[in-house]
């Protein structure tokens, strides 16, 4: 049992980019995907239906793009910092992403997050369809991933810390005992519990008292 847990989102959270954003530059459609993005951020869109529209643009990109992206993700200052106090202090941390395992996989594991869960990406002959595969993680997802996790690791709600940018995290952040909005869109800071307007993961230690 985890005295406590931390659950991020992922794009402009865990990391500074919007992961689908760096796949889109590689088909050309950068531009186009951004924009639908930042839309279903603020909270204009339905996110499963934008997700199913910016991946469609992604339809006959080589997989091995992968590869090629993956080294321009940046974590967000301090992430590090917090996987390890959060550790330290025996609670556990997980992350729950509108993105992809195929970019979130190596990210997970070289942090040693507990937990890990986005959507992915459908392939076939060595290209994606413009389809993902499974369960779309969704808003409601991502509220189902953090009961689900309190629950493995044996963390009563009232002790689990939701911290996101987006609207997709609103309903993950009103499940959570304490909600954090990290340099977050208008309609999540006014939702939150605290707001951080500065892009240092670490400040989330002083929050929950462990700095």
């Amino acid at each position: 049992m985890a005295s406590f847990l931390v659950v991020l989102d992922v794009d402009s959270t865990l990391i500074e980019q919007e992961a689908i954003e760096l796949l889109a530059d590689e088909a050309g459609v950068g531009a186009e995907v951004a924009a639908i993005t930042a839309r279903a951020m603020a909270g204009e869109l339905d996110f499963a239906a934008s997700l199913a529209e910016r991946v469609g643009l992604l339809a006959g990109l080589d997989t091995r793009v992968v590869a090629r992206v993956a080294p321009r993700i940046t974590l967000t200052h301090g992430a590090r910092e917090l996987v390890a106090a959060v550790h330290a202090a025996g609670g556990c941390v997980a992350v729950v992403s509108g993105g992809f395992h195929e970019l979130l996989d190596p990210i997970a594991l070289e942090l040693g997050l507990d937990a890990h869960r986005a959507n992915r990406l459908s392939v076939a002959d060595g290209r994606f369809t413009g389809t993902t595969d499974g369960t779309v993680v969704d808003a409601t997802a991502k509220a189902d991933a953090l009961r689900e996790w309190a629950h493995q690791f044996g963390v009563p709600l009232s002790r689990t810390i939701a911290v996101g940018d987006g609207a997709n995290d609103l309903e993950m952040m009103a499940t959570a005992g304490l909600s954090i909005a990290f340099d977050a869109k208008p309609v999540v800071r006014a939702a939150a519990h605290v707001s951080l307007p500065e892009r240092d993961l670490s400040a989330v230690l002083a929050v929950v008292g462990l700095r």
